[in-house]
């Protein structure tokens, strides 16, 4: 599968988690803006993968692109999920968190692998 779709996919599992979130905070009476910053990671990736989709001589640049973003998406979660270790529950909050962090580990891995890969052929 193209990076670019995996950004796309990434996206939108994002854009899943942020919404999820925030209607969650809404059924609730507490919803929070803070709840739909994995939705505005999604919707980069998104942006990413369908330009880089578009235009194929700016591919590399966009992949690399979004790999940084999932560096910082992810080093900011699991930063913040570490930083409160020992106080964690089992909070919607938390679980968007980790979400977040998986999804975006996962796309860094897939796109460390697919830049090894293009650098070898």
């Amino acid at each position: 599968m193209s990076m670019p779709i995996v950004s796309i996919i990434c996206g939108l599992l994002l854009e899943v988690i942020g919404f999820a979130g925030y209607a969650y905070g809404i059924m609730n009476h507490n919803a929070s803006v803070t709840a739909l910053i994995p939705a505005a990671f999604g919707t980069v990736f998104l942006v990413l993968g369908a330009f880089s989709r578009v235009k194929e001589e700016l591919r590399k640049h966009l992949m690399h692109l979004a790999a940084g973003l999932a560096l910082v998406g992810f080093l900011i979660t699991a930063g913040r999920l570490l930083s409160k270790f020992g106080e964690l529950t089992l909070s919607p909050a938390v679980i968007s968190q980790a979400a977040m962090a998986i999804v975006c580990l996962i796309f860094l891995i897939l796109a460390i692998r697919s830049f090894i890969a293009a650098r070898t052929a």
